[in-house]
């Protein structure tokens, strides 16, 4: 299993990424992590914080639903 990365692009939309290849694409992030959960199932989906909140930084990570 090898961790999928869903991430924002320069031009505001996502990508899921998984051993720096590109795996899945989305207008929003919840499409992009749909899209790569869909794609492989059995890995796990870590989604960039997209804003500042108590709880972090956009330069953290968190597990996707």
């Amino acid at each position: 299993m090898t961790i999928i990365f869903v991430e924002q692009k320069d031009d505001g939309t996502y990508k899921a990424t998984q051993n720096k290849r590109v795996i899945a694409t989305g207008e929003t992030q919840a499409e992009a992590i749909a899209k790569a959960h869909k794609a492989k199932l059995e890995d796990p989906v870590l989604a960039e914080r997209i804003r500042n909140t108590t709880q972090g930084s956009p330069e953290k990570w968190r597990r996707a639903k």
